[in-house]
């Protein structure tokens, strides 16, 4: 993979810090600064298509075993398998089904899971549902997308994962389908 130094044009894209993973979006005619988080000066190309290194900082115990608690209250109450979010908003917990391939979250009336909040874009962040897993995308937000306490620019998600949106925290619960009992294999003598 191609590298580039800060203070180069590197051209348009999305750019990666290989010394910690810090991700830059660039115009045509924007020169690589040092890196914001570590002052690298070496970036690569970042890509959807790449597997980014998962970094999850961990929340403190008392938030991480709350957070724990509340979406395992919520799991329970799921009857239908399938992947939601659920967040909290007038403290009432809302859980938001994802059966569409795309999920807008956002202040735009457009939105599927909408936040009227200027601390939110008006496109902040898509969901993307696809045969191999379940995606978060910023959607070019002011404030970003953050999983697991992280910033990112995509991320697969896995469940349990927590992604900030603005001040609103969401989490990604997968129920997988509960198959019924199992034929039992039998055993048949080989002849020989």
């Amino acid at each position: 993979m191609e590298s580039h130094t800060s203070g180069t044009l590197a051209g348009t894209g999305t750019f990666r810090c290989t010394g910690c993973d810090y991700v830059l979006t660039l115009a045509a005619a924007d020169a690589l600064p040092p890196c914001p988080s570590c002052d690298g000066a070496e970036f690569v190309r970042a890509s959807l298509f790449v597997e980014q290194q998962l970094q999850a900082d961990a929340l403190p115990d008392g938030l991480e075993a709350e957070s724990s608690a509340w979406v395992a209250g919520i799991r329970a109450e799921l009857d239908e398998p399938g992947q939601y979010l659920a967040y909290e908003e007038d403290g009432e917990p809302i859980v938001h089904r994802l059966e569409r391939e795309w999920t807008r979250i956002g202040r735009s009336l457009a939105a599927d899971i909408r936040f009227d909040d200027p601390t939110v874009s008006r496109r902040h962040a898509l969901v993307v549902r696809q045969p191999d897993g379940v995606r978060v995308l910023d959607d070019r937000s002011l404030n970003g997308v953050f999983v697991n306490g992280e910033r990112v620019e995509w991320r697969a998600l896995l469940d349990g994962d927590e992604l900030v949106v603005g001040r609103h925290h969401l989490h990604f619960i997968d129920n997988p389908a509960v198959t019924g009992m199992r034929p039992e294999i039998v055993a048949t003598p080989v002849v020989g």
